[in-house]
């Protein structure tokens, strides 16, 4: 495994551009780790709808960068006190929703410093019942990254002001607010450090006390193509908020793997537009999705077999057909 230095880059949507340029250039044949913190930003899920995510006002009045990460999944505020890990490495396909194989390095240093952090639900980190860290993955070319927070030393104040959280993922699981499940790392370390030694711990014990950690030297031209990524992705309007036609017809559902949020334009009974929004974990991209649903009449037995001619796993993870067609419907 080799270590990815990004220099402590506060800009999330270079640290982005980095993990992707990774993911698509780099060796094949190496796994690569890096961290990254970030001024205060809100991430959106690759398939969530961003303006129904974050709250817009608090966003512009506190200068909250908001951009859009390719994996799927939920919201995310995040700040300095924060720092995110992504292992990039080649997908031997058991890799995707495996969260374990990828966050054991993690709680193994955690449980050297004193902290007992568990895997628990689809993809979360937790102490003592409380989130710590939520996790999510992406595929492409034979390649995955999985990646995740740490609340290390996070404002916990902030996070319910720049979202607008899913009311009923909350009542779904009786919880009363996002402040209230959630909980900072360092509260719960045996020794107390900041957050750079936090991380110079990580790597200690992730590289199993290696006296000197490979690294990946990053050169100029490097970091022109990722300052590239970043401009054509990351900083796109495009990308981050996207562009969606008017809509006639909302059908939305919440199941245990996750949530999934139809809009259509549906004239003469046939769908015509649709979008798909949510925060489930597929490997495919929802937008070929989409593809499929145009010109077929919105009809439960018409759809039916159509979604049966379709993986919908590859598209929605653990959601399959019938879940579909429920939420449809």
């Amino acid at each position: 495994m080799i270590y990815l230095n990004n220099r402590d880059m506060l800009d999330q949507t270079l640290n982005f551009a980095l993990e992707e340029y990774a993911l698509k250039y780099l060796s094949i044949d190496e796994t690569y780790l890096m961290f990254y913190r970030m001024a205060p930003t809100v991430i959106v899920g690759r398939n969530q709808n961003t303006v129904e995510e974050i709250n817009m006002d608090y966003i512009i009045k506190n200068e909250v960068t908001v951009t859009r990460r390719l994996s799927g999944g939920g919201a995310v505020y995040n700040d300095p006190g924060n720092l995110s890990f992504s292992f990039i490495a080649k997908d031997d396909g058991d890799s995707f929703n495996n969260y374990r194989k990828f966050t054991e390095p993690v709680i193994r240093a955690l449980h050297h410093m004193g902290v007992d952090a568990k895997l628990e639900g689809r993809n979360d980190l937790t102490v003592d019942g409380k989130k710590i860290s939520g996790n999510a993955q992406f595929v492409t070319q034979g390649r995955i990254f999985s990646h995740g927070t740490l609340l290390f030393d996070v404002d916990l104040g902030h996070v319910s002001q720049a979202l607008r959280p899913d009311k009923a993922k909350y009542e779904s699981k009786g919880i009363k607010s996002v402040r209230s499940r959630v909980t900072n790392i360092r509260e719960h370390l045996v020794k107390d450090m900041d957050i750079h030694q936090f991380k110079a711990q990580l790597l200690h014990y992730i590289f199993e006390g290696e006296d000197h950690i490979p690294k990946y030297r990053l050169t100029d031209k490097d970091w022109t193509n990722i300052i590239n990524i970043a401009k054509r992705r990351y900083r796109n309007w495009d990308w981050v908020y996207g562009k969606s036609p008017e809509f006639n017809l909302r059908k939305a559902k919440r199941f245990p793997g996750g949530r999934v949020d139809f809009r259509m334009n549906v004239k003469k009974g046939v769908i015509e537009q649709i979008s798909v929004f949510g925060d489930f974990f597929g490997a495919g991209d929802v937008r070929e999705f989409e593809k499929l649903l145009i010109g077929v009449k919105y009809d439960r037995p018409v759809l039916s077999e159509k979604l049966a001619s379709i993986d919908c796993h590859h598209y929605f993870g653990k959601l399959g057909k019938e879940e579909l067609l429920a939420a449809l419907f």
